[in-house]
């Protein structure tokens, strides 16, 4: 029997909504049960792609014993953190307050009937183990104190929310200046990881930010260690695993340093912005491997992880209960799909030591695909084996796919498109169709929106992150296009998000139920903050100079931070660079500048924008004032590289 999930859109939500537990989505339904009946409230956050939610499910929420105290002592509310980051950003903080530590998913968190909350994990084992004790345990625990020491966790829970919102900020200001670059590439070389490229150790995530910026940071200083720290990332990233050299497209992070072994959902936001920065990778180097991985991993999501333009949010880790399954072969299963193509009998072993296909296997039993030297594939039939591998996936049940439209990660990766298109024309009009899709089913009579169900009509609100991307993406869209209506949409938007979320230098990433500060600091992708000082620095070279105000203010604010350790908020290091080397804006009539659109990512400083002017030739300018008259382009290239050295 459903329980009281089964009307709600959220796949993940639907995924348990058969549970003998008995869930209540977020609302108001919930709340009035647990104060009607006392009881305290298990708050589960996750998402559909999350292996650990789906492990918790089966062993907890699928279990009738289980669901049998749940449904006996608490009220269970399910949240997909997808669709509510307001909700999961709350309660992350409040896991990350009582444990000292950053939380995860599934986040397990408990409150008092009147939604305060006094006890917080992460995944609880149905048994005893990773010295924590059983789930059935904890909550039977839980249950009798909150029946006989109920006002000592209302007390506990009073003082978490005080510690959470603290009445006075503590705000410390620092100078900002170009010291930050050498700073944050020094903090880049401590933590860098000369042998297998990406940042710390296990578990590697790929940090595109780090890496986009030390491109940059490479042609602002032509410091080689910048460029070889970010290139020999991408090239290990590449190699496969956390990179699926079968369909193409990246995985969540790698469980090892080698980037071998992946947790095997795919998210729409990586893979946009892993793609921006192996494009970045091309224009500074001209080498054709960077590019190539750009663009198979924009044709994988264009063809498995989008429909009528739009983009699904993620792909599952798991195919019928088993990580990876999807993804990795045996022995056997290979050298079966290598005869079926008729690949001749003596070049099997050669191609099973070049995609590290042993009996053994390299993840528990089974292969993940990989080549050591993914720059070198001119190799006899390679690309017949890769054919024959993906033919045999066929065969297979494709993982789980949310289907849901996250505004900022389409943003993300219309972004992306549009750059794309700027090389191969062909992504342009794919972008272009996307951005106006996007705009027509979530911007809805100059109200935004922040997520829906492909194809059905959208119910909750944007946040500042839907804002800011979609802000990002229009600019980039002009960009492309020189189409001003871009622009116009641009600052609407922009215009809105300061209206709704900014206040003297803070900003505000949620409003309304939960009122959740943004923070300045870079979490699976770039902070809503700093994404929208990019969108701001934009709109003041190419419209309004009066938004250059609330990109100082916001900055002065966060200096300290930023300042001392810029290697922990890159994107926001980022647009500190940014806003103290200035914007290069190259200003002529459309008809000129149009010509020149395709060169516009190969200019030799990271700041460059094209503007519509009536200027015959080619007038240079920064955000606040002109330079002078360039008759060529060669000339402004010339400018470019004067204007970087400064």
């Amino acid at each position: 029997m459903a329980n009281h999930l089964k009307n709600e859109h959220s796949p993940y939500l639907q995924q348990h909504a058969h549970n003998p537990v008995d869930w209540y989505p977020w609302g108001e339904e919930a709340f009035k049960k647990a104060k009607k009946e006392h009881k305290p409230i298990f708050l589960s956050i996750g998402y559909s792609s999350c292996h650990w939610c789906h492990v918790m499910e089966r062993e907890s929420f699928e279990n009738k014993q289980t669901a049998k105290i749940l449904n006996e002592h608490f009220v269970s509310i399910k949240v997909d953190r997808e669709e509510r980051p307001d909700i999961d950003r709350h309660f992350q903080g409040v896991y990350q307050l009582i444990n000292s530590r950053p939380g995860g998913w599934p986040a397990s968190i408990f409150l008092t009937e009147e939604l305060k909350p006094f006890y917080a994990a992460t995944y609880i084992p149905p048994e005893p183990r990773y010295g924590m004790i059983s789930f059935e345990s904890l909550l039977e625990a839980i249950a009798q104190k909150y029946h006989s020491e109920k006002e000592l966790l209302v007390q506990k829970a009073e003082e978490i929310l005080t510690f959470l919102s603290p009445k006075i900020d503590k705000i410390q200001a620092t100078k900002l200046d170009e010291s930050i670059m050498d700073r944050f590439l020094n903090q880049a070389k401590q933590l860098f990881d000369y042998q297998d490229g990406g940042f710390n150790q296990a578990p590697k995530f790929p940090q595109a930010s780090i890496l986009d910026l030390l491109l940059d940071l490479y042609v602002l200083t032509k410091d080689t260690e910048a460029l070889s720290m970010s290139t020999a990332s991408l090239l290990s990233m590449a190699k496969g695993g956390l990179y699926d050299r079968v369909e193409g497209g990246f995985c969540r992070y790698s469980t090892d340093n080698q980037w071998l072994v992946p947790h095997f959902e795919k998210m729409t936001y990586d893979n946009a912005l892993l793609a921006e920065v192996y494009l970045k990778a091309y224009y500074i180097t001209q080498n054709n491997f960077y590019k190539t991985i750009a663009f198979d991993t924009l044709d994988f999501m264009l063809k498995k992880m989008s429909q009528n333009g739009l983009f699904y949010s993620a792909s599952d880790a798991d195919t019928e209960g088993e990580e990876g399954k999807y993804f990795v072969y045996t022995y056997e299963e290979a050298l079966k799909s290598f005869k079926k193509a008729n690949i001749p009998s003596n070049e099997h072993a050669k191609l099973l030591a070049l995609l590290h296909i042993t009996k053994e296997g390299n993840f528990e039993g089974k292969n993940i695909i990989r080549i050591e030297d993914p720059q070198n594939l001119n190799i006899s039939f390679y690309g017949d084996a890769i054919g024959a591998l993906k033919k045999r996936r066929e065969k297979h049940t494709y993982p789980f796919i949310d289907k849901k439209v996250i505004v900022s990660w389409n943003a993300m990766m219309i972004k992306v498109l549009f750059k794309a298109g700027r090389i191969d024309r062909r992504y342009l009009k794919v972008a272009t169709d996307s951005l106006d899709r996007l705009l027509d089913s979530m911007y809805i009579h100059s109200q935004l929106f922040h997520s829906t169900l492909m194809d059905k009509k959208p119910k909750i609100h944007a946040f500042l992150e839907d804002y800011a991307f979609l802000g990002d993406a229009l600019i980039e869209a002009y960009k492309s296009t020189l189409d001003e209506r871009y622009l116009i949409t641009a600052t609407k938007l922009a215009n809105n998000a300061i209206e709704k979320y900014y206040a003297q230098g803070k900003w505000k990433f949620s409003r309304g139920e939960f009122e959740t500060n943004a923070d300045i600091y870079d979490s699976s992708y770039p902070s809503s903050v700093s994404t929208m000082l990019s969108v701001l620095l934009g709109l003041s070279s190419l419209v309004d100079i009066v938004y250059k105000k609330f990109v100082f203010k916001t900055l002065e604010l966060n200096s300290y931070d930023v300042m001392r350790q810029p290697i922990s908020a890159p994107k926001m290091s980022h647009m500190t660079i940014r806003y103290l080397k200035d914007d290069l804006i190259i200003k002529a009539n459309k008809e000129i500048l149009t010509t020149y659109i395709d060169k516009l990512d190969g200019i030799p400083y990271p700041f460059a924008l094209f503007k519509n002017d009536l200027n015959n030739g080619f007038m240079l300018c920064n955000s606040s004032s002109s330079f002078g008259h360039e008759d060529n382009f060669d000339q402004i290239i010339n400018y470019a590289n004067i204007t970087q050295a400064r």
